[in-house]
């Protein structure tokens, strides 16, 4: 019995190396194509000064080690990519990002180029490039290529993150193959390995799902890019603008509402230039208005299609303030979710939270309440006393 055991395991060790083998081939064998002519298929054009330059692969990765400043007579210089980021990053960064210069850069030309870089307009860009040393023509058309390609690829790409799917696709695959050789198979002889096996794997799968059942439709802590980086710090930290002044349906209608960029320009027809931010960001809005086009804003907070909320109920009728949900906003440059949105943080929260019941109109018609308030039978009113816990409320 135990050479058998021993001969199954080293037949299954074989299958498996050959198997990995094979892959490995097969993948080098699709590869080569691009390897091989990578250099010959790829070309892109850039108009020079006087001259239409046909970049190779090599010239735009020429280019891309510029940016990154990894040539050898950039030692004494500040990189592009120190200001300007390739990758997303998770704190504000006041200065564009690689992918904003390549998509602002896609249609000037290689003097405007020259010029942000060697005469740049603003305080904040000229402080930014002040001393910075000159560059050919050739490396000014090889940084363009760089910036040109990455914009037409779409800007960074991150890495597809798998590693809970992979390990719960192999705990799957594991509890399968030991289901069937302990009722088929049979090539392990020793049943308590197999129920332990299975045990271990069943109880982490179902960990896997349970966890990720919870956590359908919630997005805690989600923090996205915005097409312009407006910081709540600034607005409503620094200058003290009313929440309301920008998400002006927020006390009678179901949305905040999202500023238009009229709205903006309320200030930003005298502010032409942040601080921190320079004249790029703000330039975004005239951008938008001249083109006649909506800026994009991302939506942060999504509640599922199942559940109604009103803000005009709970900042009209309720007199919350925006942090109770949203937490300390004026302390932040990028908006990000702090609670969960779960039906338990709703309910908790109408279980806990008094309304402000006297002097508001909304809550006069409950006279039964007001009369057990006078009495001393209640001391206050909370949200599941007028019907918070009820499900249609939320959902109908």
């Amino acid at each position: 019995m135990c050479m058998d055991f021993h001969i199954s395991i080293f037949s299954i060790i074989r299958k498996i190396r050959r198997v990995a083998f094979l892959s490995f081939l097969f993948l080098c064998l699709v590869n080569i194509p691009d390897v091989l002519f990578a250099e010959t298929t790829h070309s892109l054009a850039v108009q020079g000064k006087d001259t239409l330059f046909q970049l190779t692969h090599n010239d735009i990765k020429s280019g891309e080690r510029l940016f990154y400043g990894l040539m050898r007579d950039q030692e004494d210089q500040v990189s592009c990519v120190s200001c300007h980021n390739v990758k997303p990053v998770e704190e504000m960064n006041w200065s564009p990002s690689a992918y904003d210069i390549a998509a602002a850069g896609r249609t000037k030309s290689l003097d405007d180029l020259r010029a942000v870089l060697f005469s740049p307009m603003g305080k904040r860009l000229a402080l930014a490039h002040a001393g910075y040393s000159g560059l050919t023509e050739v490396e000014l058309v090889q940084i363009k290529g760089f910036l040109q390609e990455y914009y037409e690829q779409g800007g960074y790409k991150p890495r597809k993150i798998i590693d809970r799917v992979l390990f719960f696709s192999i705990l799957v695959v594991i509890f399968l193959l030991v289901f069937l050789d302990l009722v088929w198979f049979r090539v392990f002889r020793f049943r308590i390995v197999h129920i332990a096996i299975l045990l271990i794997t069943a109880g982490f799968i179902s960990k896997i799902i349970f966890e990720e059942s919870m956590a359908i439709g919630r997005s805690k802590s989600y923090t996205p890019d915005q097409p312009i980086k407006f910081s709540h710090s600034v607005h409503a930290g620094q200058n003290k603008i009313d929440c309301q002044y920008c998400h002006s349906c927020a006390g009678y209608s179901k949305s905040a509402g999202i500023p238009s960029a009229i709205v903006c320009l309320n200030c930003h027809m005298i502010v032409r230039e942040g601080t921190r931010s320079g004249r790029f960001e703000i330039n975004k809005i005239f951008d938008a208005l001249d083109h006649k086009k909506a800026i994009q804003w991302i939506r942060v907070y999504n509640l599922p299609d199942h559940a109604f909320f009103s803000h005009a109920q709970h900042v009209g009728a309720g007199k919350l303030a925006c942090q109770t949900c949203h937490g300390r906003v004026e302390q932040m440059d990028r908006i990000v979710q702090v609670p969960d949105l779960s039906m338990g943080w709703c309910i908790n929260c109408h279980r806990d939270t008094k309304v402000q019941f006297h002097e508001n109109k909304f809550y006069e018609k409950y006279g039964e309440l007001r009369e057990k308030l006078e009495k001393g039978v209640i001391d206050s009113v909370t949200v599941e006393l007028v019907g918070g816990t009820d499900c249609m409320k939320c959902h109908y």
